[in-house]
């Protein structure tokens, strides 16, 4: 006969990827603090909690003093939520002879009788209800009735082990609305989570957590993205790529294009990321989308994340040129995700990504492009960061990552909108240039270090059949300035219809 199993030390969240940061949950019998300006989710959040254990056979007790339980029970049936039996909503409002003139007291202050009855209210709904996990919403109001942070403290300390004698995982939640510097509760609560919320110039709101404490547990620190969607929060633990390891075959990736796969030296290597770069309409987005399509004919998957280009543009435009973006995806060959910078955070974008690649063994990805990804940082110095963990998250997974990144101007000088040329394993450049009153485009490897790759600079063709490298441009001087000089007898430029 088997051991029964004992309780989990941990109760959990409801919000899978808040379980994941606090280390498997919420520890038993101990209370946390889930603070937050109005707005962040913090009764979603609760809701979740005690959804879950309802889920698990666990009596649940929400117990409001600023919202009605309609309210609470419309909340939750947005997210498409009914609260059961297992789970008691308590208003806890004054009793309604301190809201009666005629029956007000003189000698003492009303303040006094109002946090002592909204106490002796608040017990008596706990011994009905023998709860396993409680809700108070929220300490604002617990706040003004103590009128002072000695008389707060104390309160707070005496519910604290009131709740600690009945065995219940408590989660306290604060708004911050009336002193957002009051710490009391911090060094009371065995835990500390805060939600927060930016409104950019442009965009929907940016929501993000931070576990500010958790007495004797590991956890994951820092900044996590989160967001509010229909079925409750959904968290975004920030990427640690030195979590996820996996071990996979070397091997060198032909593009399908005979001069390109000289260029680099025999191909891409399994496992390695590459930039391409240069300006509009240089055909970065086209190189990706060879090396995708040639990864498919391998037998392998690939996915493409467009910021930048429409996907029915796209369809249309490649088809033109030979690859049916749109039967492959049908086909389940190809992931393409249209990726909007304004609504979407670095952090839901890379969980995506990293989804995608876990779920549905992904071994190409392209990021098309970086100015987009950009675009959905709040702040810029951040993209280096961000980038770093995902390429070498994507680097030990043994997925071939192509980014593209287009640089202001069009021939001559030009400048990147950030410099991320030192993250990839190989840097594409291409380039416009002017020869025989045309303009025309060049290719170069200026960077490697898997291995050796050609120094030279070719020309290549953007034709209805797709990418055209011709040979090296071996008589011409300054081709990356814009203007080059000819110093040569034939002039070695591929045709426009080449066979």
């Amino acid at each position: 006969m088997a051991a029964p199993t004992e309780p989990s030390r941990k109760a959990r969240t409801g919000v899978a990827g808040l379980d994941d940061i606090l280390a498997g949950g919420l520890t038993r019998d101990r209370v946390f603090l889930l603070e937050g300006s109005p707005g962040t989710g913090k009764t979603t959040v609760a809701l979740q909690f005690l959804l879950e254990g309802a889920a698990a056979g666990e009596t649940g007790l929400y117990v409001t003093l600023s919202e009605t339980e309609e309210e609470l029970r419309d909340a939750a049936a947005t997210h498409d939520w009914t609260l059961g039996a297992e789970i008691t909503v308590f208003e806890l409002v004054p009793p309604e002879s301190l809201l009666d003139g005629a029956h007000q007291q003189s000698l003492l202050y009303s303040a006094d009788l109002e946090l002592g009855e909204t106490t002796k209210h608040l017990f008596e709904a706990i011994e009905r209800v023998k709860p396993m996990r409680i809700v108070l919403d929220s300490l604002s109001e617990i706040r003004l009735l103590a009128q002072d942070s000695l008389r707060y403290r104390r309160q707070i300390l005496a519910l604290k082990h009131y709740f600690a004698r009945h065995g219940a995982t408590v989660l306290l939640l604060d708004d911050l609305t009336t002193d957002t510097m009051d710490k009391t509760v911090h060094s009371i609560a065995h835990g500390v989570i805060r939600l927060e919320m930016v409104t950019p110039v442009y965009g929907e709101e940016r929501r993000r957590l931070r576990v500010l404490k958790y007495r004797g547990q590991a956890y994951r620190g820092g900044y996590h993205d989160y967001a509010v969607k229909t079925g409750g929060i959904r968290v975004f633990p920030r990427l640690i790529a030195a979590e996820h390891r996996t071990g996979f075959a070397g091997e060198r990736l032909a593009s399908g294009i005979a001069e390109l796969d000289t260029l680099l030296g025999g191909g891409m290597e399994r496992g390695s990321s590459s930039l391409i770069i240069g300006p509009a309409g240089t055909g970065k987005s086209l190189l990706t989308v060879q090396f995708a399509a040639a990864a498919i004919a391998r037998g392998e998957r690939a996915a493409l994340f467009v910021f930048d280009e429409e996907l029915g543009l796209l369809f249309a435009r490649t088809k033109a040129m030979g690859f049916d973006l749109e039967a492959l995806r049908d086909r389940g060959s190809l992931l393409i995700e249209q990726v909007d910078a304004a609504e979407l955070s670095p952090g839901e974008f890379t969980h995506r990504v990293r989804s995608c690649v876990e779920q549905n063994h992904i071994r190409t990805v392209v990021i098309d492009s970086l100015n987009g990804y950009q675009a959905a940082m709040l702040e810029e110095q951040l993209l280096v960061m961000h980038l770093h963990e995902l390429l070498l998250f994507l680097n030990r997974q043994g997925v071939t990552t192509f980014l593209t990144i287009a640089q202001h101007g069009l021939i001559g000088d030009m400048q990147s909108p950030v410099d991320v040329t030192y993250l990839a394993d190989t840097v594409v450049l291409l380039r416009y240039f002017e020869a025989l009153g045309r303009v025309r485009r060049a290719i170069s490897v200026i960077k490697k270090r898997a291995g050796p790759h050609e120094d030279t600079i070719r020309e290549y063709l953007v034709t209805d059949r797709g990418i055209a490298v011709g040979p090296p441009l071996v008589e011409f001087q300054g081709v990356l300035r814009g203007v080059p000089v000819y110093s040569g007898q034939d002039i070695p430029l591929i045709r426009d219809d080449p066979a």
